[in-house]
């Protein structure tokens, strides 16, 4: 077997990163094997307890990325850390299960953090064993109290009541249940869902590609802001709807801006009467282009004039 543990520390004067990775300390079932081919060997893992006893940063990251391992073991590193002056935050990434969840309740108040995406597991406690009744009843006392202990660690730090995550950890005959980021943080196992990115919404692919559509939410954001600033009608210019002969821009991105400004111009003038240029009555000589509407109009005023 290669060693699937890992345990790296990185420190600095000021802040120090140990990350969690892997299997953590010897799980029971391989403490018969030959050193050489365990996971993680006791005296690496008394080292690395070790190291992390003497870190002196004012600011501990630990980063977790396991699914769990001997709980022994895990509890040794996190009476480790909570032995620190330093502020311990912790950090939880993908699968974080059983033993590792132990550590992550190391963090000072306020800082343990689990990923967005991440799915957090307590369960019970279990081991490999064998032997005569007693010594199997032995075990069976040992885990339940290490049970026991698990449930009052969780409720110590989560504020919460410990027979509730006792029954939390009994579920599943004992395999727990795969909480999600937002149940963690309500469960009070974790303070902090990390990596969580609000997106504006996405206007669709028609209004995201037509001039007008921006236009308009330009137009639907400026009047806001001016409505805001003077709530009172703003008074109108000399211009207005009704006029025609004015020249029309295409609906093109590069006149978007220009159409964004006559479209806030005609906005501001529903909000205040509207107003008309004065008009006189068409000339009957007049020999200009005219349209039908003007053309029967002439008609009507010519056989009035007769």
């Amino acid at each position: 077997m290669t060693d699937n543990s890992k345990i790296t520390i990185r420190n600095s004067a000021e802040l120090c990163t140990v990350e969690i990775e892997g299997i953590i300390g010897v799980p029971e079932e391989w403490q018969f094997e030959e050193p050489s081919s365990r996971v993680a060997t006791y005296e690496k893992f008394r080292q690395t307890v070790n190291r992390i006893a003497e870190i002196e940063a004012s600011e501990v990251v630990v980063e977790i990325r396991s699914t769990g391992g001997d709980v022994n073991d895990a509890l040794l590193i996190h009476d480790a850390l909570r032995s620190l002056p330093a502020r311990i935050t912790t950090r939880c990434f993908g699968y974080t299960a059983s033993a590792a969840t132990v550590i992550a309740q190391a963090a000072s108040e306020g800082c343990r953090m689990i990923s967005a995406n991440a799915l957090y597991l307590v369960h019970r406690s279990s081991c490999a064993a064998e032997g005569n009744a007693e010594e199997l009843e032995a075990k069976a006392d040992m885990l339940r109290q290490t049970d026991l202990r698990l449930a009052e660690l969780y409720a110590a730090r989560s504020g919460g009541n410990a027979d509730d995550f006792a029954r939390l950890m009994a579920e599943n005959n004992g395999d727990g249940r795969w909480l999600s980021p937002a149940e963690t943080v309500e469960s009070g196992l974790a303070d902090l869902i990390i990596g969580e990115e609000t997106q504006p919404a996405q206007p669709s692919k028609t209004e995201s590609e037509n001039p007008l559509a921006r236009g308009w939410m330009r137009l639907k954001a400026a009047v806001a802001a001016r409505m805001a600033d003077n709530p009172t009608p703003l008074p109108s210019d000399d211009r207005n709807i009704l006029h025609f002969g004015e020249p029309q821009i295409p609906a093109t991105s590069a006149a978007a801006d220009t159409q964004s400004a006559i479209a806030f111009d005609e906005g501001q003038k529903k909000a205040a009467p509207s107003a008309v240029l004065p008009a006189e009555d068409p000339s009957l000589c007049d020999l200009r282009r005219i349209s039908s509407n003007e053309e029967a109009y002439l008609s009507d005023a010519r056989s009035f004039a007769r």
